[in-house]
């Protein structure tokens, strides 16, 4: 019976995707893409043209030189980022190894030449040829050739982090056209986003690593071809980039303006008390800061008052990341969405926000939120409707009208509108308030269920949140796992609630189904920690997988959003309306924040009183 009841689902996710497929493709195709360009987008065109000469969120004229200290909390034992073993050092594969192309950060999803000067692609995106460019080098002088892209490929497929050997395992067959060019051919064109994966795939030298020695950790200084080398290693506590001066690429547009320190220096501090004072005494430079206590009261040290330490805050344009308490679907207590609607308008956010955070974290209202992306306060289009026609039940008039918020709760902490409203819920779902406590009105069992933690920060907030709950009558008991176990326990879903972020980014795709897709339910290691199987997600996901214009993605984007919202499948928490960071004020940055926040790689140092 079980084995039939899956084929079936299978079925009916088959036919979902196959109508959400068939209405992205009603909409005009673009024209065949016919010979080499210089970039690519997702969807659309590209911003720059063949001939720009930067990015505008960059100073193509910043001053070149010093050193720039960072820190980092914990520790590393391998120079080797691209395999499972060992805890890399920071940032070799921004700084160290370079991709085929290279990604535009305001834009949502846009590669330009890099190692490869042009990409050519055809219209259903079946397969992308890369042509390199004659002048790239490694940091050791040899030239960058297609046998060191095929190697790469190979190599990262076979030795590779899971996630690599996935998406290049896509691959069905390497073609040599000739001369520079390299052609990937994929099994089809269902998956757009290949060529841009392919794009941002590293390039390894050949002749380093094709003595197994990719498969090894090691503390050897690695042979790239990006703009900085490894120049000191200091096991565990340090490690030093220093600019290559005969770096291929320093005069290349994508590259103008960038990677302006001679030298990028990193502490590792054991936690981040100690971390935070290192910054405090002047022992590193900037500092993003992910504590609202921290930010709010922290603040006030020597360097503060006098100037020498600057706060800003950057906003972005990248979806903030979704936070929530998850309900396990797959707990018979949480089948019933009245249920997880109820405890969804338990949580007072305006009190909690002022309590611990200081107020300074905003409610998050989408799976997308802060960005175009995100269909809260926005009606469906037609387009939306469109889409969520097939799934009637799927989404409330309030969310496709855009009317829908969450429960603003009281400053009081007593907010007996969201209580009134919940207990009408559970009654509906069957459970009722007896002498205190809720229970089942035919069986009489206590609502009662257990939240899994892993920080002192998420038990704090989970027996916040109990204590809400104790309100009326609602048992929630609070466990506290260590790391390993916690993981285990999360890919085995062997938990009621557990605290939980999905980031995602402009250009979602092929994650989507990792994080929500009903084939998750029931395979153990997704990210579907709710157990989602909803047909119109399914839907909704395949939709976004065959949109080909920014238009469509966001379309579709949206009505995912709107199904995930209407599903109560977690109680949304908060996030930082902006980028916290304090920095040295002989640090200056470009004026324009682009899409994907600040970029320390486009900052330079300027002035010792801080001008730039």
């Amino acid at each position: 019976m079980a084995k039939t009841a899956a084929t079936l689902r299978h079925m009916r996710l088959a036919a979902m995707a196959a109508l959400a497929v068939a209405a992205a493709a009603l909409a005009p195709q673009p024209a065949a893409q016919a010979e080499p360009r210089h970039a690519i987008a997702m969807h659309g065109t590209p911003k720059y043209g063949p001939g720009f000469s930067h990015f505008d969120y960059v100073n193509p004229d910043a001053p070149r030189g010093g050193t720039l200290r960072l820190a980092v909390t914990g520790s590393f034992d391998s120079l080797n980022p691209f395999i499972v073993r060992g805890v890399p050092a920071r940032d070799l594969r921004s700084y160290v190894f370079e991709s085929l192309m290279t990604r535009s950060r305001d834009e949502p999803f846009t590669l330009y030449g890099l190692i490869a000067q042009s990409i050519d692609v055809p219209d259903d995106r079946s397969r992308a040829t890369f042509t390199l460019n004659p002048k790239a080098r490694f940091s050791d002088g040899t030239p960058v050739t297609v046998d060191d892209v095929v190697f790469s490929l190979k190599a990262l497929r076979e030795h590779g982090q899971p996630n690599l050997r996935q998406y290049y395992g896509k691959v069905v067959r390497i073609e040599r056209p000739g001369g520079r060019r390299v052609t990937f051919v994929f099994q089809d064109g269902e998956d757009r986003e290949l060529p841009l994966i392919l794009g941002l795939m590293p390039i390894l030298p050949r002749h380093r690593y094709d003595d197994g020695r990719l498969a090894l950790t090691s503390l050897e200084p690695p042979v790239g071809s990006g703009p900085y080398v490894v120049a000191d290693v200091e096991a565990g506590s340090a490690l030093t980039y220093r600019r290559d001066p005969d770096y291929w690429g320093r005069d290349l547009p994508v590259n103008r303006g960038r990677y302006n320190f001679a030298e990028i220096r990193y502490s590792y501090f054991r936690d981040s008390a100690t971390d935070f004072e290192a910054f405090k005494k002047g022992l590193y430079d900037i500092r993003e800061e992910t504590d609202p206590t921290r930010w709010a009261t922290g603040y006030d040290f020597p360097a503060v008052r006098s100037g020498e330490v600057v706060r800003e805050t950057f906003r972005t344009g990248l979806p903030a990341p979704f936070y929530g308490l998850v309900f396990n679907t797959r707990r018979a207590l949480f089948a019933d969405v009245r249920v997880r609607e109820a405890l969804v308008g338990l949580l007072d956010f305006t009190w909690l926000n002022a309590t611990l955070y200081h107020g300074l974290y905003e409610r998050t209202e989408s799976y997308f939120p802060g960005s175009e992306l995100s269909s809260f306060a926005r009606p469906a289009s037609e387009a939306e409707r469109t889409l969520l026609q097939p799934f009637p039940d799927a989404v409330p008039d309030a969310f496709l009208s855009g009317r829908y918020r969450l429960p603003e709760g009281a400053a009081s902490g007593r907010d007996r509108k969201a209580r009134k409203a919940a207990l009408s819920l559970l009654a509906e779902a069957g459970w009722t308030v007896r002498d205190g406590r809720l229970t089942n009105a035919e069986t009489g069992a206590p609502f009662r269920f257990g939240i899994l933690t892993l920080t002192h920060e998420q038990e704090r907030l989970a027996l916040t949140y109990a204590r809400m709950l104790r309100r009326i009558g609602i048992e929630a008991t609070i466990r506290q796992a260590d790391s390993s176990q916690f993981q285990s326990r999360l890919d085995a879903y062997d938990y009621d609630m557990v605290p939980n972020r999905w980031y995602n980014s402009l250009s979602p795709g092929n994650e989507q189904a990792f994080y929500w897709g009903s084939a998750g339910r029931d395979t153990p290691g997704t990210r579907n920690y709710m157990g989602a199987d909803e047909p119109a997600i399914d839907a909704m996901i395949g939709a976004i997988l065959a949109a080909r214009t920014r238009g469509e993605l966001v379309t579709a984007t949206r009505a995912l959003d709107r199904v995930l919202r209407a599903g109560f499948y977690a109680v949304p928490l908060f996030h930082a309306p902006a980028q916290w960071v304090a920095r040295r004020k002989r640090l200056a940055h470009p004026d324009t924040t682009p899409l994907y926040g600040y970029q320390l790689d486009t900052w330079w140092i300027g002035t010792e009183d801080g001008s730039r």
